[in-house]
């Protein structure tokens, strides 16, 4: 019976040993897959990380041009608000510039001088109108030329007038608030 003893521990040592492995085996197999799973996963939850970060960028993206476009909308409808008047501002300044000649001429007549007397009121009230809404002469006489507000169409050879002195305003200039709406046309002195 000892024989048969040892015979069947040795089995059973044979058995464990090869349930061992296969154990070991299995266990192997498991650790293997549960990295792949592990790796699986990191990699997926990389990919939606790049996706987050992707989508945040084009949201902080968007958000920017919407405030860019929103500021843009604000200015130019200060700017409009601003210079609403300008486009009935240079249709007037031909009927201005009539109203001036007429105004400078010279008359003997009584009529003649209730007629002009009564041009005069008419001006100073579309003048005052026209300055409400920000319209102003531009001053030329005397000044120094500046290209940003006169238009030097004629020179001049004044020796007692300073160099890029204006001589002489041949048409007023006019702006709007700080817009240059039409330059002074003017005589300068060389």
């Amino acid at each position: 019976m000892s024989e048969q003893k040892n015979k069947k521990e040795k089995v059973a040592q044979e058995i464990e040993k090869e349930a061992a492995e296969e154990l070991s085996v299995v266990e192997e197999e498991m650790e293997a897959h549960n990295e792949e799973i592990e790796n699986k996963d990191e990699n997926r939850l990389l990919e939606l990380e790049e996706k987050l970060e992707a989508s945040e960028d084009r949201y902080l993206r968007l958000q920017a041009d919407f405030e860019n476009v929103k500021k843009r909308n604000i200015a130019e409808r200060t700017a409009n608000q601003k210079y609403r008047s300008q486009s009935i501002a240079e249709e007037l300044l031909p009927a201005l510039d009539g109203f001036q000649k007429a105004l400078d001429t010279q008359s003997d007549s009584e009529q003649m001088e209730a007629l002009l007397t009564g041009m005069k009121m008419v001006y100073g009230q579309i003048m005052t109108a026209l300055e409400k809404e920000g319209l102003e002469e531009i001053p030329a006489l005397g000044e120094q030329f500046d290209p940003n507000f006169h238009q030097a169409v004629m020179q001049d050879s004044d020796e007692t007038k300073e160099s890029n002195e204006i001589t002489m305003e041949l048409q007023k200039g006019y702006k709007l608030k700080d817009r240059v709406i039409r330059p002074s046309m003017v005589k300068v002195n060389q």
